[in-house]
């Protein structure tokens, strides 16, 4: 968070360090792994960490009331330039995703949960209003759309992922601001997940296709399961858990975690990792405990050992081009996004609950 400035200079923080993204000059500051920072300092819960979170959090608003379309949309990616003046805004990725922008609104609606200042709060909901107007979709079982791409067209095809974040971020948005009618978007957005389980395996689709009603099957992945667990807390999907378990899980050179996807099983993806992680602690059946410990255990041993390890960061993947199964590839390069799901595994966080991340830190 400092490479650049130190203090409370609005900021994002660069994603990636070190490996092969470091090689290759990567810097770009993720809409998504800077929420995920918010939510990690949070819980982490002292005055040092409110105040890195909200570094974050004034950066946030800051990028969104600055945004060339002036309609409450972040961007998904963005330089990690301390944030002076207009002229310092940086988009490294144009896009605005459904899933990120639906992340950065649950972070600021956790900042205003734990701060009260409501200028967060104020961006929390220009950015589901941006989703409702934008993405909300009528075909099928519903649900919201992706998004726009780089080139400001419509995303067509719906994310059971990108679904779950906005069915969490819109119930709590429901929560701080008491206006029911999030409770009802939150509701729809419900009904599109839950219209994406696959009883006889125990998992979720990952979406649909470009028509919004053909099921996506393409790729088996981890995070669309251990989220939605974290998310609905419904003993009627708690399989879901248990499929990345089986199916995902394995010895890879050495470490015993979760690939991110069941076509390439050659690699330990260590944020999808922690996510299980978190996940297996709050469904708590028998073995469940056990498994979780054993993941953190692997996670603490990557960060101390593992590939361009520095003893403090997690890096995203055991090594470099482990394939996402969708067209992308995971790096061991550190990462802020796997460190912070580690810090929110470790504490036994749920950032998708519905319930301020740091009142549940003020439980443990």
């Amino acid at each position: 968070m400092d490479l650049r400035t130190t203090g409370p200079a609005p900021r994002l923080v660069q994603s990636y360090t070190g490996g092969l993204l470091g090689q290759q000059g990567d810097t770009s500051a993720s809409s998504y792994d800077n929420a995920l920072l918010i939510d990690a300092y949070l819980a982490e819960g002292s005055a040092g960490g409110v105040a890195r979170a909200k570094t974050i959090g004034r950066a946030l608003v800051y990028l969104q009331s600055h945004d060339r379309a002036h309609d409450g949309r972040l961007r998904n990616g963005y330089a990690p330039a301390p944030l002076d003046a207009a002229d310092d805004i940086q988009v490294t990725d144009p896009a605005s995703s459904t899933g990120t922008l639906a992340w950065a609104g649950q972070a600021l609606a956790q900042l205003y949960a734990a701060t009260r200042i409501r200028a967060y709060l104020r961006g929390a909901v220009a950015l589901g209003d941006w989703i409702q107007s934008q993405c909300r979709d009528g075909r099928g079982a519903g649900g919201y759309a992706g998004g726009d791409t780089a080139s400001g067209a419509r995303i067509e095809w719906k994310s059971t992922e990108h679904n779950i974040d906005v069915f969490s971020f819109f119930r709590l948005l429901a929560r701080e601001t008491g206006n029911p009618v999030w409770s009802q978007r939150a509701a729809w957005a419900r009904r599109f997940v839950v219209s994406m389980w696959n009883p006889a395996q125990g998992r979720f689709y990952l979406g649909t296709t470009d028509d919004g009603v053909t099921r996506n099957d393409t790729a088996q992945v981890a995070d669309v399961n251990s989220w939605s667990y974290l998310a609905l807390q419904d003993p009627a999907y708690a399989a879901s858990v248990g499929w990345d378990v089986s199916h995902l899980s394995g010895p890879a050179a050495g470490y015993r975690g979760l690939s991110y996807c069941a076509g390439d099983r050659s690699g330990v993806w260590f944020e999808g990792t922690a996510q299980v992680a978190d996940a297996l602690r709050l469904r708590d059946q028998p073995g469940d405990p056990a498994r979780a410990m054993s993941y953190l255990a692997d996670l603490g041993y990557a960060q101390a050992h593992g590939p361009h390890a520095d003893g403090l960061g997690i890096m995203a993947a055991s090594r470099d081009r482990l394939s996402d199964c969708q067209g992308g590839d995971l790096y061991a390069s550190l990462h802020t996004g796997t460190t912070a799901w580690y810090v929110l595994a470790a504490d036994g966080i749920d950032p998708l609950s519905g319930t301020p991340v740091a009142r549940q830190a003020a439980g443990r």
